[in-house]
């Protein structure tokens, strides 16, 4: 109640002021345009956005808009600049592949580790390979290898590598996705969101197949994930794709006869596909 009391004296306040001063009211809509500029690019200041407006015709003073710009919460240009991770991985995100290692743990407590990269812009995953030691520097860098073949048949051109401070990525490692123009960028520590696609993908993962999967071996786990990553590329939908599939193949008829929607078991039936039956 005092926070809005304090509010309300302090517009009223302002607003005795720009009376007693005889300045005229500001048109709403030259307001609109302010904030709207304001918004569009982050790292205009009030002086810029001045003169953008002079170019228009329209004159209205730096400290005039350094006002308005803090009445409706927009701070000045240093705290606005510059586009936020989210957005920078959303407009890069067509040449961006993270990559990223996590453990399984098999039935007879042994330890394999997984290392898989992930597409941003189609969220198509390629499971690399799986080992049962920890992986060296040759293993590794062979797996870029692999990756970077497969991309580039595939006519995906990295244009950046994001990964994690692991001790795994070895400098061989990030050669690879460089001799290919890529460049790498790493997390900063101990900050998962930063490879929150890849973090995301562990998750489904492991709530989807593996929480629910007991794993023999090595040649299982390889099994196991190679079954659910051809699903998870052809037959998943994707809520950031728009509930596309991420390898959508193209459709036989824009209708599906609902007698002929047939369903296919995947991993002994945890996972099930459903399809139109083949003509």
């Amino acid at each position: 109640m005092l926070r809005w009391h304090r509010t309300l004296v302090r517009r009223k306040w302002t607003y005795g002021k720009e009376r007693k001063s005889g300045r005229p009211p500001i048109d709403p809509q030259i307001v609109e345009l302010v904030l709207r500029m304001a918004r569009e690019n982050p790292r205009w200041g009030c002086v810029r956005i001045c003169g953008e407006l002079r170019k228009l015709g329209i004159r209205v003073g730096a400290t005039t808009i350094r006002t308005l710009l803090r009445r409706h919460g927009l701070g000045p240009a240093p705290r606005r600049s510059g586009p936020s991770w989210t957005q920078f991985l959303r407009t890069q995100a067509e040449g961006i592949v993270a990559c990223d290692v996590f453990t399984v743990e098999t039935i007879r407590l042994k330890t394999l580790f997984v290392l898989f990269f992930i597409q941003l812009s189609t969220r198509r995953v390629v499971a690399a390979g799986v080992v049962t030691a920890n992986p060296d520097s040759a293993w590794v860098t062979q797996q870029a290898r692999n990756v970077a073949m497969d991309l580039d048949d595939r006519g995906v051109s990295i244009r950046f590598l994001l990964r994690d401070h692991d001790a795994k990525f070895t400098r061989s490692f990030d050669d690879v996705f460089c001799s290919e123009g890529g460049q790498v960028l790493r997390t900063p520590i101990q900050a998962p969101k930063a490879n929150a696609y890849a973090e995301r993908w562990v998750q489904t993962v492991r709530a989807e197949c593996l929480d629910w999967t007991l794993v023999l071996g090595r040649r299982h786990l390889e099994w196991v994930l190679r079954e659910y990553v051809r699903h998870y590329n052809q037959q998943r939908p994707h809520r950031s794709l728009a509930l596309a599939v991420a390898e959508a193949g193209e459709r036989k008829s824009p209708q599906v006869n609902l007698r002929e929607v047939r369903r296919r078991d995947v991993l002994g039936g945890l996972i099930h596909e459903y399809h139109e039956v083949a003509a």
